[in-house]
């Protein structure tokens, strides 16, 4: 898991091609206004959902991975906390190919941190996340896709 700030996020296409092609997003479209939804920027390979519902207290929250696809997840409308814990200490069963994500409810992430607007988190595939940890009021967020 990295958190760092949005004016940063340039840093790190090294390690992701597509970073830069968020980057390039963020610059020309403004997330306050886009509708919620899945919306595909370049095919099943490279989306932004943007999320207005669905905001979860911290027991409430699923821990999930992907095995596939890399998250780079930008609060909007106000702080939101997530869960972390390695995927080396998760159960590696209920695992979906299809939705490239294996949902572990009952379990309790090791950590978790808040992130503000401004700032942004990736999530690799070695990353177990709860996202979502947030009031329900002013709930707002973009999730953006890629494979990894």
């Amino acid at each position: 898991m990295i958190i760092d700030t949005l004016e940063n996020l340039k840093l790190y296409a090294p390690m992701n091609a597509r970073i830069k092609d968020v980057v390039a997003f963020l610059a020309e479209h403004d997330l306050r206004g886009m509708p919620e939804g899945h919306h595909e920027i370049d095919g099943p390979d490279f989306f932004v959902n943007i999320q207005e519902h669905g905001a979860k207290t911290a027991d409430e929250a699923v821990l999930e991975y992907h095995r596939v696809m890399v998250d780079v997840q930008i609060p909007i409308g106000g702080p939101e906390t997530m869960g972390y814990t390695p995927v080396d200490k998760l159960p590696q069963d209920g695992y979906d190919a299809a939705t490239d994500a294996a949902l572990l409810p009952g379990i309790r992430p090791e950590s978790f941190v808040t992130v503000q607007p401004g700032e942004f988190a990736i999530f690799l595939p070695t990353d177990g996340h709860a996202p979502c940890v947030a009031p329900p009021a002013g709930f707002k967020k973009a999730v953006f896709k890629m494979k990894a």
